[in-house]
């Protein structure tokens, strides 16, 4: 049986947390987080377009494009036993910046790419460019022999794929047969050469020439041949990025709610994991909701009533009717929601151990808040 959590945070280089938007995300990556360092390791969790009320709960002003130690005062400090949480929220653009400055042969190099008006689109535009720079940044921490664990939690999308497609997708948009025309034509003068192209791309180049402007393309060619010059291609990269994924130091926590919709994401993207041979940690399904109490035998109206005269409250003449049909709605939506986690569970086949993590009933604010989820995490869940 694959490790549950608590092992995974103590024998694991890098978490990446996995799903698609809305089920929990990146509240279960700051709590794996503040888990981890309360228990010693020096941690550094990355987190994409965080919102503000995550920063607030880890008891940071803002999450910022910088370090930032949490200041969590149940974090062992003592000899023989240090841990730290360290927050950072990634900027893409600064990632693709610093990967310029740091591969580039000479400053000058550098300036020109940095300067480039379609590389500075690219870098904050070019639909992949998040979730490439995410790996990127990844791979980069990996090596920082400051943190002993690393947690990523993966930019908010529609769909969890698109962050293991990212690679490829930005591959195919910058290191195309239409993008080579490019480069051959540039490589050889400077500037852009139609002479040395066939000549039905030359009749479209200048018909787009006539829409963009001859500059536009100029600046093409020389963004993508500084680029190739830069990295070896794009192909290779992702490559290297794609291999730290499947190092044995990497685990993947798969985030979802227990709506239908979400399980059978969250079981696709399990099943891609699975196929590329990238490891799979566990399942974390969020906002479980729990049977009420007496769920075995609804409570009559008159039961209702007897509770609320008991209480000492005045309410609707018809309450008791509408708290009786309210706990039925609720035993009924805890039974969905058994059901549909049975069902991630029979297609996870064993290999993958599901933790239940409870509906809240608020969300988490404060570090008090994330060590609780933090200790429902660690245990197992419900």
């Amino acid at each position: 049986m694959p490790e549950a959590l608590d092992k995974l945070v103590m024998s694991r280089r890098v978490l990446v947390v996995v799903g698609a938007g809305g089920v929990g995300k990146t509240t279960t990556a700051a709590a794996l987080g503040v888990a981890a360092a309360r228990r010693g390791r020096q941690v550094l969790c990355l987190t994409i377009d965080p919102a503000k009320r995550l920063a607030q709960a880890l008891g940071l002003e803002s999450m910022k494009g910088e370090e930032q130690l949490v200041p969590d005062p149940y974090i062992p400090h003592g000899e023989g036993k240090r841990g730290s949480l360290t927050a950072m929220m990634l900027d893409p653009s600064a990632t693709f910046d610093e990967l310029v400055l740091r591969y580039s042969p000479s400053p000058e190099r550098a300036k020109k790419l940095l300067t480039n008006k379609l590389y500075q689109y690219v870098s904050r535009s070019l639909a992949g460019t998040q979730e490439y720079m995410a790996m990127e940044k990844l791979v980069a921490v990996q090596k920082d022999t400051r943190f002993d664990l690393v947690i990523l939690d993966t930019p908010p999308t529609t769909n969890a794929l698109d962050f293991l497609d990212a690679p490829e997708r930005l591959v195919e948009a910058l290191d195309s047969a239409a993008i080579r025309w490019f480069v051959q034509a540039f490589q050889s003068t400077g500037k852009l050469s139609l002479n040395l192209l066939a000549r039905s791309a030359v009749v479209v180049l200048r018909g787009l020439g006539r829409i963009t402007g001859g500059g536009f393309l100029e600046a093409m060619a020389e963004f993508i041949t500084e680029l190739n010059d830069l990295f070896g291609g794009f192909r290779e990269r992702a490559k290297i990025v794609e291999a730290a994924l499947r190092s044995p130091e990497v685990s993947f926590v798969l985030a979802t709610s227990p709506a239908p919709m979400s399980i059978n994401e969250v079981v696709f993207f399990s099943d891609r994991l699975e196929a590329s041979q990238m490891p799979r940690g566990a399942f974390v399904v969020n906002r479980f909701r729990l049977p009420p109490p007496m769920a075995d035998a609804s409570p009559t109206e008159q039961e209702a009533a007897d509770a609320v005269a008991a209480h000492g409250l005045t309410l609707d003449e018809d309450a008791p009717t509408r708290l009786v049909l309210a706990h039925q709605d609720a035993v009924r939506l805890a039974a969905l929601d058994a059901m549909h986690v049975r069902a991630l569970e029979e297609r996870a086949r064993g290999k993958v151990p599901v933790v239940r993590i409870p509906e809240l009933s608020s969300d988490v604010h404060d570090l008090d808040g994330l060590g609780r989820l933090a200790a429902m995490l660690m245990g197992g869940g419900v």
